[in-house]
């Protein structure tokens, strides 16, 4: 399971003592994992690639639907917030990468970008022309 998914083994022992996973066990002790084991790990290192916590992740995997449902709910509000503020970090980057101006503070395209947080209002509806930028 280890070697499947890149992880250290030290991180399936955790997340078995956490109760995410639960190996059967060989007379020697040696951990056996199923197919249900496998799509269980992969759906926690998806919900961790999410940043849900553990406790999410248990909520997810094992909750009853009313936690899971409101758990989820306020993770996904949370997730889109960051999707939204990542997204204009990488509008600003872009835009700075295809500025011709010597100082990027100078383009009317990234003070476009920027207005609303400097308290110029709401950025202009239309971009600026390719000759401003």
């Amino acid at each position: 399971m280890s070697e499947r998914f890149g992880l250290a083994s030290h991180v399936l022992r955790h997340w078995e003592t956490e109760g995410l996973l639960s190996p059967s066990r060989t007379s020697s002790g040696h951990r056996l994992y199923s197919r249900t084991d496998l799509f269980r790990a992969a759906a926690i290192i998806n919900a961790k690639r999410a940043a849900l916590s553990l406790d999410d992740i248990r909520a997810l995997l094992d909750g009853g639907t009313d936690g899971r449902q409101a758990r989820l709910h306020h993770h996904r509000d949370v997730l889109a917030r960051r999707i939204v503020e990542q997204q204009a970090a990488l509008d600003l980057l872009d835009q700075v990468l295809a500025c011709r101006h010597s100082d990027p503070a100078d383009c009317p395209r990234f003070r476009a970008l920027l207005a609303e947080q400097v308290g110029d209002g709401p950025p202009p509806a239309t971009p600026a022309t390719p000759e401003e930028h």
